[in-house]
């Protein structure tokens, strides 16, 4: 987690030079509403990146998968009662279907999926931040890395005081891996954070369930973790408030697009 702070704010630092955004980036820090919004943003994604490492390396992987198949869930929530954002009654049912999916994970796991949940409103509470804090995704995303880099910096530089480095220790290929850390963590941020500020939270809240597909296929393929039944029953009510979600979002649209259609008609 330390190498992914350090060589994203490395990456983000070249293209605040080779964008020419210095300027923005300077209006942030002389902001106050919109540097604390973003200190926030940055510790609620460090958060994130430390719960999703240890739900990995503790061979949790479908729950770290489960955490962000509930994040849409929570950011629509989080839009509705923070921002006034307003649903109709499909959406409802959606959330509440997701919340009794909730309930019956606790009950099969014997203990709420605290990864899970963590992931879940750790990221919500990244995009509630970046939405409200309402600048460009390069500069903002440069703020956050510059807020969280040093603590990394002085982690690494006491690793290696300390003889426990291995960023050299292990050859080349190991060290562009860590390297390129940087690029992996900051493209997927930086169209994260444009899309926060262009689109409501719920539409960013439906878009998000792509990449625990992934999650929870290589879980339970690759790494061959467990799932009784009534973990499939738990996670069938999450997609099914999903799958309630998405074509609710696509019956709207059409006859949102039909009324300004028959409009521009007459």
């Amino acid at each position: 987690m330390a190498h992914r702070m350090v060589w994203s704010v490395v990456v983000m630092g070249l293209l605040v030079v080779l964008l020419r955004r210095g300027r923005q980036l300077r209006a942030i820090v002389r902001d106050r509403r919109t540097a604390l919004l973003l200190v926030v943003a940055a510790i609620t994604i460090t958060s994130n990146w430390g719960t999703f490492i240890y739900g990995v390396n503790s061979d949790r992987v479908v729950e770290t998968s489960l955490g962000y198949f509930i994040n849409p869930l929570v950011t629509v929530l989080m839009g509705v009662l923070l921002l006034g954002e307003r649903l109709r009654p499909l959406q409802w049912g959606a959330l509440a279907t997701g919340f009794v999916a909730v309930a019956v994970l606790t009950v099969d796991y014997g203990r709420p999926p605290v990864v899970a949940l963590v992931l879940a409103f750790s990221f919500g509470t990244y995009g509630l931040a970046k939405k409200s804090a309402g600048v460009g995704a390069i500069e903002s995303l440069a703020f956050e890395t510059a807020v969280i880099a040093p603590f990394a910096l002085v982690y690494l530089v006491w690793l290696g005081a300390a003889g426990r480095s291995h960023f050299t220790g292990e050859g080349a290929g190991h060290v562009a891996l860590l390297v390129a850390s940087g690029a992996v963590t900051a493209v997927p941020l930086l169209c994260f954070g444009a899309a926060a500020t262009r689109v409501s939270m719920t539409t960013l809240g439906l878009l998000q369930y792509l990449a625990p597909v992934l999650q929870f296929l290589l879980g339970i393929t690759v790494l061959g973790e467990s799932m009784p039944p009534g973990r499939w029953v738990g996670f069938g009510l999450v997609w099914l408030a999903l799958a309630i979600f998405t074509v609710e979002a696509l019956r709207h649209r059409r006859r949102t697009l039909g009324r300004v259609a028959e409009a521009s008609a007459v």
